[in-house]
């Protein structure tokens, strides 16, 4: 198949989006299909990935106003002249809201079939960052996923929301985890000393440093005896952070390896954010061996088995993340239990068992077409 992927965000971007845009156009190159990558210009400076597997067409983009991390890709003839020069059998739209509307209108005017992927909660940005604009976000997501020939969500929780809200067509698609990255014997007993030299609980939250992710959620888990808080990641909220959670340690952004080794080296993690259609870096903690926290919301539902695998707490609850935090550092035997559990839980997540699931909707949404055709 030759499979166009225009995505809002790609490598050397590190978000939810970039990761798995990259992950299914290196899937696509292993089982021998021909996928090209359309995706907003990164920041100057920022060189893009030299490593992509496939060529990456970049549109001009500008910052996005009040977070310059994410880039929006502004109008360009080269979207729909890639899906020409191609010729595209499938259009993967990965979280389509600008370049990804583009991508549906240029698919459905040359008749390529498009399927589209659900990965961010707009209508809870709109509601962190704007205090409204929830209808006005789903009136877009039901336009531009209404027009694709399939819709995956993550998880269960975003497959009810989008059905809850009239989006026909949609199944449900899973993220892999790279277990050969993430996995417990990373741990790193330097760094660990390095974080903790009295020997404290080390907890970690990995991620978007930005209001969405209610990050400040971790004061309390701050103040707990002997506990260590780690924060990894940029973003946007970062000062406002490091003054809210006092003698928390900012790491900044890691990516591979490194990152891996991070993970590796916490007692436990914890997931604050409230919108995750998904959550990723549950998984790749769940792939570490470790214990996790998590609110009882989107994506962690499908991922955190309760008193199994994690601790699920109320959303937007500080008190309940401080006492899980607490609940964990008193008992080594639970977090080793949890840890083992959740390394358990991930191993076949592969992304090459997701990707030749993607693989088979692509080859559906084909059939499908030209079943139509035919009749």
């Amino acid at each position: 198949m030759r499979v166009v992927i225009v995505t809002e965000s790609f490598p050397p971007d590190v978000n939810g989006v970039a990761h798995c845009a990259l992950q299914t156009a290196r899937h696509l190159v292993d089982r021998g299909h021909v996928p090209v990558v359309v995706a907003p210009a990164p920041a100057p400076g920022n060189k893009p990935d030299a490593n992509a597997p496939c060529p990456v067409v970049h549109v001009p983009s500008l910052p996005l106003p009040g977070y310059p991390q994410v880039r929006v890709a502004l109008p360009s003839r080269r979207l729909a002249a890639t899906l020409i020069e191609h010729r595209a059998d499938v259009v993967h739209l990965a979280s389509p809201f600008v370049l990804g509307v583009r991508g549906m209108a240029a698919a459905a005017r040359l008749g390529i079939p498009a399927v589209a992927v659900y990965q961010t909660d707009l209508a809870g940005y709109a509601r962190t960052y704007m205090g409204a604009g929830e209808a006005a976000a789903w009136r877009r997501i039901r336009s531009v996923h209404g027009a694709a020939d399939l819709t995956l969500a993550p998880s269960s929780a975003a497959l009810r929301d989008l059905e809850t809200h009239g989006v026909p067509r949609v199944e449900l698609w899973p993220r892999g985890v790279d277990t050969e990255r993430f996995r417990p014997d990373r741990r790193d007993e330097a760094l660990r000393r390095e974080l903790a030299p009295n020997g404290e609980l080390i907890v970690g939250y990995v991620g978007r440093l930005a209001p969405e992710k209610q990050v400040e959620l971790l004061a309390g888990a701050c103040g707990l005896e002997g506990v260590r808080v780690v924060v990894v990641g940029d973003g946007p909220s970062r000062p406002g952070l490091e003054q809210a959670l006092p003698g928390a340690a900012f790491l900044g952004r890691r990516t591979g390896d490194d990152l891996a080794r991070v993970f590796a080296s916490l007692d436990a993690f914890v997931h604050t954010g409230p919108f995750e259609t998904f959550c990723q870096t549950v998984q790749e903690a769940m792939a570490s061996g470790l214990p996790v926290v998590a609110p009882a919301a989107g994506g962690p539902l499908d991922l955190v088995a309760q008193g199994r695998t994690g601790l699920l707490v109320p959303p937007h609850d500080a008190t309940a993340v401080r006492d899980a935090v607490r609940a964990l550092a008193a008992d080594a035997g639970l977090r080793a239990a949890f840890g083992a559990a959740g390394r358990a839980t991930v191993e076949g997540r592969t992304w090459a068992a997701v990707g030749d699931q993607l693989i088979g909707h692509y080859a559906n949404v084909l059939a499908g077409r030209r079943t139509a055709v035919a009749a």
